[in-house]
């Protein structure tokens, strides 16, 4: 049996892919306090000690007023291309060579921040992090499924100019009572369009909205997915459509979908044979970036070496990079692991 010192030291050389990440959950409180005082945006937090402390939150509304007080200083194009830039950084040190990141633009929208402000500082700084480490990626345009469909629709028209640099679609925010079926039209309309299409489901939401993603949005992957596992069937279509599995386990740890990280599925997940990758989430609020969810499994999970090459290799196969891309970083996977 391989020692955890071996296996930590693994998961560091190892490269790997983020599939599940929100830029706007990036923000750290010395960075959202920066820019709050740059852009004379007023914080109800006084210092970035006091901020700091906010963001041991305990329940989900906590943690939703905090997101949304840092997305409130996102003014610019500089602003966007900052935050993002801090997290491809952090990133590139975990030797993360792919990501595939989602941004929320009605959040911004309903700000009076421009479709164009957002899109083109993200864009940017994913441009110069692939120039200066060669490190690829996605863009995922994210619909707020508390939203309407039609308000759906309206950012999507917005988005129509930017389209050859958004790869694909989802749906995030609360996910009771706003079931997939809700944003149909809006996904085939996507999909019409040449996008790939995923969505948040069975997080907090039942397994029947794992059901709806795949059967009527028909998604190319699913974001979470831990309730799929209460339902045989489920778990049986999703591993006959090799759909991948974007899972967070600490942001499952801080959010209570998980009680303890014994107990978190993934490793019930890998022995059913589906493809479940490992992923940050919000990792500013929800404790930690890539490297920091792999300790995580690591140390409290008991995962063992087989399993971490299978989420590794997930996260390359289960990504939306170019297939040569994708043999690259498997064949230095091999290596290593071999």
């Amino acid at each position: 049996m391989d020692s955890k010192d071996t296996l930590l030291h693994l998961s560091k050389t190892m490269p790997k892919t983020e599939l599940h990440l929100h830029i706007e959950g990036t923000f750290e409180a010395e960075q959202m306090f920066a820019i709050a005082q740059r852009n004379q945006v007023p914080l109800k937090y006084q210092s970035v000690e006091t901020l700091k402390a906010a963001y041991q939150f305990t329940n989900l509304q906590d943690f939703l007023d905090l997101y949304y007080q840092g997305m409130s200083v996102l003014l610019h194009e500089v602003d966007f291309y900052d935050l993002t830039m801090a997290y491809l950084t952090k990133v590139h040190e975990e030797n993360v060579v792919h990501v595939e990141i989602f941004f929320d633009p009605q959040g911004h929208l309903s700000r009076g921040v421009a479709f164009e402000t957002q899109i083109t500082g993200i864009y940017r700084a994913l441009q110069d992090a692939q120039q200066q480490w060669g490190m690829s990626f996605k863009l995922i345009m994210s619909f707020l499924r508390h939203l309407s469909e039609e308000s759906a629709f309206e950012t999507l028209k917005l988005a129509k100019p930017f389209l050859n640099w958004i790869d694909g679609v989802g749906l995030d925010s609360s996910e009771l009572g706003h079931p997939p079926e809700k944003f149909l039209r809006v996904f085939a309309a996507c999909q019409e369009l040449g996008l790939k299409v995923t969505a948040h489901a069975g997080e907090e939401g039942p397994p029947a909205y794992v059901w709806q993603a795949i059967d009527q949005i028909k998604v190319d992957r699913i974001d979470h997915g831990n309730r799929a596992l209460e339902d045989e069937k489920l778990v049986a279509v999703i591993k006959e459509q090799e759909l991948t599995l974007t899972v967070c386990p600490l942001s499952n740890l801080k959010l209570c979908v998980v009680n303890d990280m014994t107990d978190h599925p993934i490793k019930d997940m890998l022995a059913l044979g589906l493809k479940a990758t490992v992923n940050s989430d919000d990792p500013a609020y929800f404790g930690g970036y890539m490297q920091a969810n792999y300790n995580a499994l690591i140390n409290d999970s008991d995962i063992n070496k087989a399993e971490l090459y299978q989420l590794a290799i997930n996260g390359i196969t289960g990504s939306w990079m170019d297939q040569e891309l994708k043999y690259q970083h498997l064949d230095t996977l091999k290596s290593l692991f071999s």
